[in-house]
C-alpha cells in the first residue's frame, strides 16, 4: 500500500448547482487520494474570497492539487490565491472575466440576473422545465442526482459571483481541460485549454474514462494527446 506521505491529494470542486456526486467515476491510480469539497450555504455578506477561504478550512493537506469544474474551477482559481498549490486544474470553466460568452455579459450587463426565479429551481420538476425544457426532460432526469444544490440562496450568490467575477488575466500555470461542444462556455472563447473533441459542459461526467487516462500525466506535467 502507498503510505499517507506519498499520496498525491486531489481536491475536487463541482459545478454550480451540482454534488460532489459528479466526480463518482473519476478512479485514478493508488498514489492519488481525492478529496471533495462540496458546497455551503453563504452567508449574505459573503464575497466570493471569503467563500473560497471558508472552502480553505476543509483542506487539511499542504500543497494540494485542485481540481474544479465550471464555477468550481473559478473557486478554485480564488482558493489557490489564498493557499500554496502545486496545480490547479480547470475543467468546463473558464479563467478570467473575459471567457465569458457575450450572451452571459449581456445578462450581466443588464442584470436580467436578479429577476430569475431561482426559488422555483429547489423543486426538481419547476428545475426540470426551466432549465432543460420539456423536450429535454429525460436529460434532466439523468442529471437529476448530480445537480441538486438547489438552496435558493446558494443559487442566487453563484449565479452572481459568476456573473461579476473580476479576474482580468489568466493565473499562471492554470491547467484547462475544455469540451468542443461546451455550450455554456463556448470553446470559441477560450484561450490555450487541453482540448476533449465533442464533449459537452458535462464532460467530466460523461467523459470520465477520457480524465482517468489522462489525468496521471496531466498532473504529473506528461504531455497529453
Amino acid at each position: 500500500m502507498t503510505s499517507t506521505d506519498q499520496k498525491i491529494h486531489l481536491y475536487c470542486i463541482p459545478g454550480l448547482g451540482a454534488s460532489t456526486s459528479i466526480f463518482e467515476f473519476i478512479k485514478l491510480p493508488e498514489i492519488f487520494e481525492i478529496h471533495l469539497l462540496p458546497w455551503q450555504t453563504p452567508y449574505k455578506d459573503d464575497t466570493i474570497q471569503s467563500y473560497a477561504q471558508r472552502m480553505c478550512n476543509n483542506i487539511k493537506h499542504d500543497n494540494v492539487i485542485l481540481l474544479g469544474v465550471s464555477f468550481g474551477g473559478i473557486m478554485a482559481q480564488e482558493i489557490s490565491k489564498i493557499i500554496n498549490t502545486k496545480k490547479v486544474i480547470i475543467v468546463s470553466s473558464v479563467k478570467s472575466k473575459y471567457e465569458l460568452p457575450k450572451r452571459l455579459q449581456i445578462i450581466r450587463d443588464t442584470k436580467l440576473y436578479k429577476i430569475l426565479p431561482t426559488g422555483l429551481l429547489e423543486k426538481v420538476n419547476n428545475w426540470e422545465n426551466l432549465v432543460f425544457g420539456e423536450t429535454n426532460k429525460k436529460i434532466a432526469k439523468a442529471y437529476e442526482k448530480y445537480l441538486n444544490v438547489m438552496n435558493k440562496q446558494y443559487l442566487d450568490w453563484a449565479i452572481e459571483n459568476v456573473l461579476h467575477w473580476k479576474q482580468e488575466e489568466a493565473l499562471e500555470n492554470i491547467i484547462h481541460i475544455h469540451g468542443s461542444k461546451d455550450h455554456v462556455f463556448p470553446i470559441e472563447n477560450i484561450k490555450n485549454p487541453i482540448i476533449i473533441k465533442n464533449a459537452t459542459h458535462a464532460a467530466i461526467l460523461r467523459r470520465s474514462k477520457w480524465f482517468n487516462e489522462h489525468l496521471p500525466a496531466i498532473i504529473k506535467d506528461k504531455a497529453c494527446s
